[in-house]
């Protein structure tokens, strides 16, 4: 089976460029995606759009996906009517995080490896937990949202009321109460004409492009399964330092943490998750499976588990078997597949096959989909094209927040239930010295879901 074609990515600007042809249909304005699941950009015009002039970011959320995201936005070339906008068209006005050490690490990566370097004034450096604010506040037009997902409903919220074009990285949210705030936040960009991308990058690869059109278009007879796979060894883990708070920790290992991940389902197999929603053009209605933590079960491992297994029915009865694993050691497979009444699909690997072999494969022009997604955003920005990824990340973040409860709690979760669920993981209070939602108990261990006990609404 093939693994999915993840792009290795540096981060100069000229690598960037290079990396970012765009496909005949993209390079029109045309639509990305079909299937009335998908996010859409189209060349229906919104507004006046903000031309060749300069464009000004503000990055909230300086780790590795904020630095990245930001060289990308810094690096977008588009055509604005008869001449390119280059890269001195963008500029990076301000940053914020949690953290400063981050901010300088971002800043220096940065300047490093961009073209023409970066200078972010002093006084537009802003740390802390209010610091998404004055970043958002401080006059950018758009704004990069990528801090640990729990975070991601309130500063979304802030930067739509702020009227902000923005990009922000998937997952959206983390629970059931921050969906709902991101799709209301969702509706008011829409009415406002603001730009909204969501890191789900595949949405903007030619390859799965392809693939998903012609899977709409009856390649392989109706869909009636998916497989959808993430499974590898694992991920980082930053060691405790004397002196730590509880709350600093936490967020420094965000990953192991629900109220700031949302588990390993939910930030890093929704990619997959989402491919199969965009092929079958809906969402899942009910959800049910399985899982736990058999390797990853060290204290210093949060409280997630280290693999899912989830079975998702939608509305005409087609399956989706979602798999999702951290164990080093294991078959590896990050991939998705599509099962219809006359053949079936290698999604990531861009082939389909019929009754007589296979039948197609993709041999057209790729691009880098991490850079892709910003060039199709910008474009938007700069033409006043339409273009709504808001309500697909969100409903695409329920999709694997309902698997989680699925597996969490060991019962069949609906998406009614999930949409309309009270838990709320968000903390009482963010500050250093405030309690996390979860504390370790006496021997420094979390609490662990327990299927059959634990109540995941």
């Amino acid at each position: 089976m093939s693994k999915s074609r993840e792009p290795a990515h540096g981060l100069s600007r000229r690598a960037f460029l290079q990396g970012s042809t765009l496909t005949t249909l993209a390079a029109t304005g045309g639509v990305l995606a079909t299937g009335r699941a998908t996010a859409r950009t189209t060349a229906r015009t919104t507004d006046a759009g903000l031309g060749d002039r300069t464009v000004t970011v503000a990055l909230v959320g300086c780790g590795g996906r904020g630095t990245g995201a930001a060289a990308q936005a810094l690096s977008t070339a588009v055509k604005v009517g008869g001449g390119k906008v280059g890269e001195e068209n963008v500029e990076l006005v301000a940053v914020a995080d949690a953290f400063r050490d981050r901010i300088d690490r971002c800043l220096e990566t940065l300047a490093e490896n961009v073209e023409g370097g970066i200078e972010v004034p002093e006084e537009n450096k802003y740390v802390g937990f209010d610091a998404y604010r004055k970043a958002i506040d401080s006059g950018a037009d758009v704004v990069i949202l990528a801090t640990p997902p729990g975070f991601r409903p309130e500063h979304f919220e802030h930067a739509v009321a702020a009227g902000k074009h923005v990009f922000m990285e998937k997952p959206v949210a983390v629970d059931g109460p921050g969906v709902r705030r991101v799709l209301d936040a969702a509706r008011e960009a829409k009415a406002k004409n603001l730009k909204v991308g969501v890191g789900l990058q595949r949405h903007h690869d030619p390859a799965y492009l392809e693939t998903v059109r012609r899977i709409h278009d009856g390649a392989i007879g109706e869909v009636v399964a998916l497989r959808v796979y993430w499974n590898s060894s694992g991920v980082w883990v930053n060691a405790r330092q004397p002196g730590q708070s509880e709350m600093e920790y936490q967020m420094r290992n965000w990953y192991y943490f629900n109220w700031l991940c949302g588990d390993h389902i939910v930030e890093q197999h929704i990619h997959n998750l989402d491919v199969g929603n965009w092929v079958k053009g809906s969402y899942p209605v009910e959800a049910q499976g399985q899982g736990g933590r058999q390797v990853r079960t060290g204290r210093d491992h949060g409280e997630i588990f280290d693999h899912h297994f989830v079975e998702y029915t939608y509305d005409d009865g087609a399956t989706m078997l979602s798999q999702c694993r951290h164990q080093p050691g294991c078959w590896e497979q990050v991939a998705e597949f599509a099962h219809g009444t006359r053949g079936h699909a290698a999604i990531a690997a861009a082939e389909i096959r019929g009754e007589g072999g296979w039948d197609w494969r993709f041999e057209g022009e790729g691009a880098d989909p991490y850079q892709a997604e910003h060039d199709h955003l910008f474009r938007a920005i700069r033409r006043g094209e339409e273009h709504d990824e808001a309500e697909n990340g969100a409903k695409a973040t329920l999709t694997a927040i309902m698997g989680r409860m699925a597996t969490y709690s060991g019962r069949r979760v609906t998406w009614k239930e999930a949409l309309e669920s009270k838990l709320d993981l968000s903390p009482a209070r963010y500050a250093f010295d405030a309690d996390p939602p979860v504390l370790p108990d006496a021997e420094g261990r979390y609490p662990i879901a327990v299927p059959g006990v634990t109540e995941a609404l």
